[in-house]
């Protein structure tokens, strides 16, 4: 675990939400309902809510190369020269991602994407979009009512109604998975239908993909997906606490969990 006891023990009052690592060296994580701290490899944790509101709560960190964003109940804020600096986007927004072409943006008003430094409605601007996967022929979103599937050959989109909100998205051996509202595991086969699974006394926070492997935020603790007699099922990892996300490197997880601070665990190699 990397936080110390004689400068983490007021940090375990706390509740993580999101961590990202920032240029091997850096962590950034979000506290719910607190803003968000940042820990320097040799340093101590340290607040920078410079820039943010009062009463935000931050859904989703995100990094890429050497922007860091932070999607909030308020929109989506940048950070830059040591201050969170609000975008256009200006409201619920739960996760950002540079497709290289485009900024995109999955929000309460739909997909948003910007071009020529002004976001635009991209699709279902009456819905909810939690999540949203991007591919060259596919873009793949978490609605509030299913999943709705784009095919970027034929132009068209494919909707999926579960009757619950789905609130991450993943690829696992060629399956779309996800999790919903109520903490199930949702699984795609291949031919266009979902399975909803519930896993006994556990509660699914998200699914999360760090290189080629899948990882699943629990309750209970950490897991991780894989296939045992041409079914996915998960493997713990590491247990007896609530996991909400993680982040890796090439040597180490580093688990943002409700009740334990920050953990940091070596990869494991199964």
């Amino acid at each position: 675990m990397i936080d110390d006891s004689h400068t983490m023990q007021n940090w375990f009052l706390f509740h993580f939400s999101s961590i990202k690592i920032y240029q091997e060296h850096t962590l950034f994580a979000a506290i719910m309902g607190k803003g968000i701290v940042r820990k320097h490899l040799l340093g101590d944790w340290e607040n920078i809510c410079e820039g943010l509101p009062l009463d935000i709560h931050i859904n989703r960190l995100h990094i890429r190369y050497e922007h860091i964003f932070a999607c909030t109940n308020k929109g989506l804020f940048r950070f830059a020269n040591e201050c969170w600096n609000e975008t256009e986007l200006t409201f619920s927004c739960y996760q950002y991602k540079d497709t290289g072409a485009h900024g995109m943006a999955a929000t309460s008003y739909g997909l948003w994407y910007k071009d020529s430094g002004c976001w635009k409605k991209a699709a279902y601007s009456h819905n909810v979009v939690y999540d949203f996967l991007y591919f060259p022929q596919y873009i793949i979103l978490a609605l509030d009512c299913g999943i709705a599937v784009y095919d970027r050959y034929v132009s068209k989109w494919a909707e999926f109604q579960l009757d619950t909100a789905v609130t991450s998205l993943a690829i696992y051996e060629g399956h779309v998975i996800g999790t919903t509202e109520h903490g199930e595991l949702l699984y795609g086969d291949k031919k266009g239908s979902f399975e909803k699974v519930r896993f006994e006394n556990m509660f699914l926070f998200s699914v999360i993909r760090k290189n080629r492997e899948v990882f699943a935020c629990t309750d209970r603790g950490l897991y991780k997906l894989t296939y045992i007699q041409g079914r996915i099922t998960l493997f713990a990892i590491k247990l007896g606490f609530p996991v909400t996300d993680i982040d890796a490197n090439n040597d180490s997880l580093y688990l943002a969990t409700l009740f334990e601070g920050v953990h940091k665990m070596e990869r494991p190699l199964v």
